[in-house]
């Protein structure tokens, strides 16, 4: 007989499933320059496409066609997947312009400033009340992002489109709640943009020339593994929220931005001229009250459940 696995061990599991999406997502800006000299559009395009066959495989597999079908009979719940699908493409999209043209470390700062547009879309749209510290962490971004733009001289469009677009999907992903599984999500999102996948080829066929398998034959197989990279933390992702609290969540998903920064500063060499790095730093520090401000609640509401433990179930 199988003993069910123990609170403790399950909430390492959902450490090490989360822990293994981030660090995937931290290295993704390597493999895709791999792909060069493979232009954006149509890395994107292969992306959908072998995202697309890769989840239809696995479905198969895991015998999963039942849930995606019950999904299909649910009209609204196909429209939030479409639109989902619509923010996950502006995502992708902008990530690749933003790694194949030498702006990794603009990439970081859109998922370093995430979690803050999280909250805040929290209270313009869902209308959460935020806590003080949590205020403080957006004010800080916000000179942040003015701080950049003064200095540096240029709008971060990439940074802004990837928080605005990562942080908007999350919240459809609220949205839709259990009802969509990680794997009819991205089956049914990548489906939806099959079209503007297939519109996207044949755009670059005209202009630039398909490099799919005319570079080499280890290219080609790193082109048809997009798929896989891109469903693989998708469903680590998800494995772990599962089983870990959203603190630890959120403090994890620092490891993403970090390493994207290290990886455009120590390997890239992209400039990082003193207005940048001012920027960085605000923004460093915002994450450091917003991890404080997490720290700090989640200790607080384990405290009133000592001292307020829920009544007993009546006889």
């Amino acid at each position: 007989m199988t003993l069910p696995a123990s609170p403790r061990s399950e909430q390492g599991f959902g450490v090490a499933y989360a822990g293994g999406a981030y660090l995937l997502w931290g290295v993704l800006p390597l493999y895709f320059l791999l792909l060069v000299p493979t232009g954006p559009w149509e890395v994107v395009a292969a992306r959908v496409l072998f995202s697309f066959v890769f989840c239809v495989l696995l479905l198969t597999v895991t015998r999963g066609w039942r849930r995606i079908m019950a999904i299909i009979r649910q009209p609204r719940l196909l429209g939030w997947t479409a639109l989902a699908g619509a923010l996950i493409y502006v995502n992708w999209q902008v990530f690749l312009i933003g790694t194949l043209t030498g702006h990794v470390v603009e990439t970081a700062l859109g998922y370093f400033i995430n979690p803050i547009t999280t909250v805040l879309l929290g209270v313009f749209v869902l209308h959460e009340r935020i806590r003080r510290l949590q205020w403080v962490a957006i004010g800080i971004a916000v000179c942040a992002v003015v701080a950049i733009i003064v200095g540096y001289g240029s709008f971060p469009w990439i940074a802004l489109s990837l928080t605005a677009s990562f942080g908007i999907y999350g919240l459809i992903k609220k949205k839709i709640g259990p009802a969509v599984d990680a794997v009819s999500g991205l089956t049914l999102e990548s489906f939806w943009l099959i079209p503007v996948a297939v519109v996207q080829l044949i755009v670059v066929a005209q202009t630039t020339g398909i490099t799919f398998g005319t570079v080499s034959a280890w290219h080609t197989a790193l082109m048809l593994f997009a798929g896989v990279a891109t469903a693989v933390p998708l469903l680590l992702f998800a494995a772990g929220a599962r089983r870990i609290d959203l603190t630890v969540i959120g403090m994890i998903q620092f490891m993403t931005p970090i390493m994207q920064f290290l990886t455009g500063v120590l390997i890239l060499h992209e400039p990082m001229p003193a207005e940048r790095w001012i920027g960085f730093i605000l923004v460093w520090i915002a994450v450091g009250v917003f991890i404080v401000d997490l720290l700090l609640s989640t200790r607080s509401a384990r405290s009133l459940a000592h001292r307020y433990p829920p009544a007993p179930p009546a006889p």
